[in-house]
């Protein structure tokens, strides 16, 4: 007795187009058509940094209506500096959120190699740049280790990374004193906070940065075309260079302002350098995560790491390779929070810090389940994470009200991550 399979309908022929890669091809006409795609992504539960942006705007306008200060060059140069370091130490805790990770320690293990570059430049007489590659070097370091134990003895990061975090705060605390401090008066790593690109330099780093965004945006976009394979309308491409082009060119010119106090007798002008070091970490590691085969492998990892795994990937080698850069760039992040305060102390990259750039990334989209995030989270939602205190800051509230305000924030955030995580499922992505 045989059993015969019915003949396909047209409508069961079109359910399976549907559901294979076919629509890779399609491509959005014009400008409405690439919204309404953008809108069904939206509903689909794909916000990426949509919320943190809207977020900011909010803060942005309570702020500058309740303070006339707020808005000014030298504050905003200041919110500039204050959330350079929160916005490298999330954008390393991106690498280890995406494998569905968690790390403790990055704070203090950013606050103990900051204290090793201090040491061995005051009392060893290294130069800056030696001092910082030893740092960087401890901060992998740490890095492996903890890599190692998780992926290799299967322990739980959360555990691994909390006795990494209890140990590490003992490292300054040997080193420095209980009650003392380093001064971090390197003429060059103290000038990342307290000094300013030249007004003419930026502008061109500026103009460079338009042009080679521009450039390679264009070039994608025609190789694209030429390929056959899915691409955004020409329209589109244009106007999304046009908004690059004003922020970057809008941000240059606000900066280079003279936002000196009395501008009359000082001249405070420019971009700060500690600017360019966040962009340029920003521009390594967005490339690492979306053009290379290490960034597609760690999004295979955090979305399914068995199913990667069964794919021919090497996940315990991606997932210490993510630790290993998540404390590299928590050494970085200790140097620039040295650089702002002007020291290291026993408290270096304690407290709230570590808080603060977990927040800083998942308010900024990166999901706390993995597999999803990118590098630029980290830099929105550093940006809302400091504009809080420091609006706050200047309408002199109590520092309760901060903490209350940043928990309620970091809530909200993860409460959109959850449920844009549910309508994901829902729909099938």
């Amino acid at each position: 007795m045989s059993i015969q399979t019915p003949a396909p309908t047209p409508t069961d022929t079109a359910k399976v187009a549907d559901s294979d890669f076919t629509g890779d091809n399609r491509s959005s006409a014009t400008i409405g058509d690439a919204a309404r795609d953008y809108l069904n992504r939206l509903r689909g539960g794909d916000m990426g940094s949509l919320p943190a942006l809207l977020g900011l705007v909010v803060l942005f306008a309570v702020f500058g209506l309740s303070h006339d200060k707020f808005l000014t060059t030298y504050n905003l140069t200041n919110l500039v500096i204050q959330a350079a370091s929160i916005c490298v130490l999330a954008m390393g805790l991106v690498f280890v959120l995406l494998i569905g990770e968690i790390d403790l320690s990055a704070g203090v293990a950013g606050g103990a190699s900051a204290t090793i570059t201090a040491l061995v430049m005051i009392d060893h007489g290294w130069s800056w740049w030696a001092a910082v590659l030893a740092a960087l070097a401890i901060g992998a370091v740490i890095g492996l280790a903890i890599g190692s134990l998780v992926s290799l003895l299967g322990i739980p990061s959360f555990v691994v990374t909390l006795a990494f975090f209890l140990a590490l705060q003992a490292v300054p605390l040997k080193l420095i004193g209980s009650g003392g401090s380093l001064r971090f008066n390197d003429e060059v790593l103290r000038g990342l906070s307290i000094k300013n690109v030249p007004v003419t330099a930026g502008w061109i780093a500026a103009v460079l940065l338009v042009v080679g965004f521009a450039g390679l945006t264009l070039w994608q976009h025609r190789s694209r075309v030429a390929k056959g394979l899915v691409h955004k309308p020409i329209a589109l491409v244009a106007l999304q260079l046009t908004v690059f082009a004003g922020i970057v060119l809008g941000l240059t010119a606000l900066l280079s302002q003279n936002r000196a106090v009395n501008p009359n007798v000082f001249n405070i002008s420019g971009i700060p350098w500690v600017a360019p070091v966040v962009i340029v970490l920003l521009l390594l590691w967005t490339f690492v995560l979306t053009r290379t085969r290490f960034g597609r492998h760690l999004y295979a990892v955090g979305g399914n790491a068995e199913a990667a795994r069964r794919a021919g990937i090497n996940v315990t080698r991606m997932k210490i390779t993510a630790f290993v850069i998540c404390t590299s760039m928590a050494a970085i992040s200790g140097i620039l929070a040295a650089s702002y305060t002007g020291k290291v102390s026993p408290g270096s990259g304690g407290g709230n810090v570590l808080l603060y750039a977990v927040g800083a990334a998942v308010i900024g989209g990166t999901s706390l389940f993995g597999g999803r995030g990118r590098a630029i989270d980290a830099v929105v939602g550093g940006l809302v994470i400091a504009t809080i205190p420091n609006g706050l800051g200047l309408l002199d509230q109590a520092s309760y009200i901060n903490y209350i305000v940043t928990g309620g924030v970091l809530l909200l955030a993860a409460s959109v991550d959850a449920i844009s995580r549910r309508r994901r499922s829902a729909a099938g992505v």
